[in-house]
């Protein structure tokens, strides 16, 4: 017999199992207030061990929110759909598109921030300062595109070199993302590159969204269509005098906006018309 068995106590030898008499058990609260004071004790103490560390990254905090966290958030979310390559690639092409926006502006004289992303958005550029008239508001409006559209045949130069059809596929997209920038609608760039042309092609921009909504819905259309209304809106109220002034736009600023508008789309659609073939076989699949 082992010798361990030997020395074993009789269960009646054992001492009497402690148990709390009843209503004694400690209440919710009570286990949150032992868990969080130690741990609000712990921070406070490296705070003040470290805060000649922390304080620097805690100012630098909005900064990474920014463009570069908010690029990062964007891969992320795009590379759970269609791989980490193509996600890069096409934030990539985003922020060339915004990069437009932003230089656009500066030429002018518009203050403008930083490029915020905003995964399945876009990215977004706020306007420090609103644009003095619609000559200003349609250039700024289109330097997006014209950049983008660059960005997207670049993928597509380097599709030739290399052969690699994920250029091709981020070409094709490119081209239709800033085609899609340019309906004539809201906030879209469309929409502000012909306020100096006409705002009531916001009208025509309304309609074709409100087909798409209808025909094959997304939820991103259906959003920049009622974001557009008060726009719509605009169009049938009484203007005032700054309103119409701010509208006024010579024949040769409307014909130079024209050109480079609708001169634009039809390249990006001829583009996407020669980047399918090797995108639509299915050559690569993000």
């Amino acid at each position: 017999m082992n010798h361990y068995d030997d020395q074993r106590p009789d269960s009646d030898q054992l001492p009497p199992r402690y148990s709390e008499p009843p209503g004694t058990e400690p209440t919710l609260w009570q286990q949150i207030k032992k868990f969080i004071v130690p741990a609000l004790g712990l921070v406070l103490l490296l705070f003040g061990k470290l805060k000649f560390l922390l304080i620097p990254v805690l100012k630098f905090f909005p900064m990474i929110l920014k463009t570069g966290g908010t690029m990062i958030l964007s891969i992320g979310a795009y590379a759970m759909m269609w791989g980490w390559q193509f996600a890069l690639g096409f934030v990539l092409l985003i922020f060339i598109h915004e990069c437009g926006h932003l230089v656009a502006a500066r030429r002018i004289g518009l203050k403008v921030g930083a490029p915020v992303f905003i995964p399945f958005m876009g990215a977004i550029i706020a306007l420090k300062e609103a644009p003095r008239n619609a000559w200003i508001e349609a250039q700024v409006g289109i330097g997006g595109p014209l950049l983008g559209s660059l960005g997207a045949l670049g993928c597509d130069l380097i599709f030739v070199v290399t052969g690699n059809p994920l250029y091709r596929a981020l070409a094709y997209t490119g081209f239709f993302l800033n085609l899609f920038n340019l309906a004539p609608i809201g906030f879209l760039d469309g929409g502000r590159i012909v306020t100096a042309l006409s705002p009531w092609l916001w009208l025509v921009g309304a309609v074709v969204m409100g087909v798409m909504v209808v025909t094959h819905f997304n939820l991103i259309v259906l959003i920049i269509l009622l974001m557009s209304l008060p726009r719509l809106w605009s169009l049938f109220r009484p203007k005032t005098d700054a309103e119409i002034r701010y509208f006024e736009v010579t024949p040769a600023q409307r014909g130079i906006m024209a050109v480079l508008y609708f001169g634009l789309i039809a390249l990006l659609v001829i583009g996407m018309q020669l980047t399918f073939i090797q995108a639509g076989r299915g050559d690569f699949n993000p």
